[in-house]
């Protein structure tokens, strides 16, 4: 006789339309990924009008398809966190109080760019600069705010590239 496994005709018909696997999900995440799947992801309808920014056009009521905001926002899932901002030294930025930042760890932090830098311990949102002297600046974008300098002394660290902001009007 033998125990365990699949046996033929066990189980019981889902509500997914396919077969199921069990798998192991950390009780804080439950309501989430329980919410996911009624969903079914989080796609959103896209409509294929554009809305006029300048003068108003005429309005297509047809959805040209769903977009999901996971797939559209975040490249790197693995090496993707979100932030929310405090302060007012990125407003030059579009970078707002209370906005949420999606940071990607496994982008190069490279001269222009928005970054996200731990200073001793703090983390702080600013624009990577390069001197001509090699060095380097964390930049805000309000003019009420110092850059930072870094130097040998500096105890920096980046943790990632700012690639998308969340602001609510």
């Amino acid at each position: 006789m033998s125990y365990g496994g699949a046996r033929k005709g066990a189980g019981r018909p889902g509500p997914y339309g396919c077969k199921t696997k069990p798998i192991r999900v950390p009780e804080s995440l439950i309501a989430s990924v329980q919410s996911y799947l009624q969903h079914k992801g989080y796609k959103l309808p896209l409509y294929g009008s554009k809305v006029a920014a300048g003068l108003p056009s005429p309005a297509e009521d047809c959805i040209e398809d769903t977009l999901d905001l996971n797939q559209h926002l975040i490249k790197h899932p693995a090496a993707t966190f979100l932030v929310r901002v405090s302060g007012m030294s990125m407003i030059n930025a579009g970078i707002y109080e209370n906005d949420i930042l999606i940071v990607d760890r496994s982008l190069e932090p490279l001269p222009g760019k928005i970054i996200i830098a731990a200073i001793d311990g703090l983390l702080t949102v600013k624009r990577l600069q390069k001197k001509n002297d090699g060095k380097f600046l964390l930049m805000p974008e309000n003019s009420s705010f110092p850059p930072i300098e870094v130097d040998e002394q500096s105890n920096v660290y980046i943790w990632g590239i700012v690639t998308n902001v969340i602001h609510a009007v």
